[in-house]
C-alpha cells in the first residue's frame, strides 16, 4: 500500500444520492482517477453500494468476481459487528493499482470493493445489536472508522472516496461519519430540485446530529467526523441542445442555481455515450480523448477541470 511521506491526514469524501441513474459513480470514478492522475494524489476508492459499479468498472467483470470469490471485499468491513473479524486488515480487501496495467498513471488508486452480499449485511445491521442498544448503534454506524483507524489509512492517502449506495441507511451512514465532506450528483430535473434539499437537511440535521448524540455512549472513534460539510453539487448527465441545454434541463438548472448559488461546481457534465464507451472499457474519459465521443464533445477536459475544482474545495475542509 502506498505510503504518503510527511502527507496530512487524508481528506475523506462521499459521493451520495439517494436517487439512482444521476451518474453517483461515474463521478467517484472520474474524481479518483484524476486526482491519481493529473494531481499525482494517492487515492483510495471505497464502494459501499452493493450494486457494485464502481469495482466492476476498476477490476473489470472477471477481476470483481475474483475479489468476491475470494472474499476480498468491503462487506468483511461491516461483518465485524457480528464478531466475524476482531480486527480487520486493509491488505484483507484492499486491491492495488488495480488499473496500473492499463495506464500507469493510475498507479496510485486503490480500491475496496463491493459485492452484491452487502446489501443482506445490511439487512443484518439494521436488525442486530450488541450489547448496550446506544452503544450498538454508535459502533454499527462507525465500522468504517474503525477500520480507517485500524490500519491507519490516513496516512497511506491523500484522498479516501466513498461511493455510496442510492440510500442513506447504515451503510451510508458509515461513509458519512468517516467523510470530512460530501458531494451530491445531480441531474437537473424536477425530482432533484425537491430531493437535494432534503437530502441536504438529512445529512446535517438527521445522520450527523444523531450520530453526536451517539458518540458519547460508543467506543472512540477518532475518524468520526461530527459535521459533515457540503462539498458542492456536481451537474452531470445535463442535455445539450443548439445554443445551450434542452428547455428542461435549462429550467431545472435556473432553479438549482437560485437556491444553491455558489454550491454548484462548474463546469457541467453533459449526457454522452463516450463517457459509457469509457466504462464500458474500464477506463476513465481521460484515456479515450481521441476518439470521436469523447474528444468532440471535449469529456475528457470538463472531467479534468471538474475534478481541479473539486479538489480545491475538499482542500479546505
Amino acid at each position: 500500500m502506498l505510503a504518503v511521506t510527511g502527507a496530512a491526514m487524508a481528506k475523506r469524501v462521499s459521493v451520495i444520492n439517494f436517487k439512482g441513474g444521476v451518474g453517483k459513480t461515474t463521478l467517484a470514478f472520474h474524481v479518483a482517477a484524476g486526482l491519481a492522475r493529473y494531481h499525482r494524489s494517492s487515492v483510495l476508492v471505497v464502494d459501499v453500494d452493493h450494486q457494485s459499479s464502481l469495482s466492476i468498472v476498476c477490476l473489470g467483470a472477471e477481476g470483481w468476481q475474483r475479489a468476491v470469490d475470494a472474499g476480498k471485499t468491503v462487506d468483511k468491513v461491516f461483518r465485524t459487528f457480528f464478531g466475524s473479524e476482531s480486527a480487520l486488515r486493509a491488505a484483507d480487501i484492499v486491491i492495488e493499482k488495480p488499473m496500473e496495467k492499463k495506464s500507469g498513471a493510475y498507479g496510485r488508486l486503490d480500491i475496496a470493493p463491493a459485492s452484491l452480499d452487502l446489501d443482506d449485511t445490511e439487512i443484518e445491521l439494521t436488525a442486530s445489536h450488541q450489547g448496550n442498544a446506544i452503544r450498538s448503534e454508535w459502533n454499527k454506524r462507525t465500522l468504517v472508522c474503525k477500520w480507517i483507524e485500524y490500519n491507519d489509512l490516513d496516512k497511506q492517502y491523500d484522498y479516501i472516496i466513498f461511493d455510496c449506495p442510492p440510500a442513506t441507511k447504515i451503510v451510508s451512514q458509515n461513509a458519512i461519519a468517516a467523510s470530512h465532506g460530501y458531494i451530491i450528483p445531480v441531474v437537473p430535473e424536477s425530482v432533484m430540485v425537491r430531493g437535494v434539499p432534503h437530502l441536504h437537511k438529512l445529512i446535517r440535521s438527521g445522520i450527523d446530529r444523531q450520530l453526536k448524540a451517539l458518540a458519547a455512549m460508543g467506543d472512540t472513534r477518532t475518524i468520526h467526523v461530527a459535521d459533515t460539510a457540503l462539498v458542492g453539487l456536481a451537474i452531470t448527465r445535463i442535455q445539450s441542445a443548439r445554443g445551450g441545454y434542452t428547455r428542461d434541463h435549462s429550467a431545472h438548472l435556473a432553479s438549482i442555481k437560485r437556491e444553491w448559488g455558489s454550491d454548484l461546481i462548474d463546469p457541467y457534465i453533459p449526457q454522452g455515450t463516450g463517457i459509457s464507451q469509457a466504462l464500458a472499457a474500464s477506463v476513465p474519459v481521460y484515456d479515450r480523448s481521441e476518439t470521436r465521443n469523447v474528444g468532440r464533445m471535449r469529456l475528457h477536459n470538463i472531467y479534468r477541470k471538474l475534478t481541479d475544482n473539486i479538489k480545491l474545495r475538499v482542500d479546505r475542509l
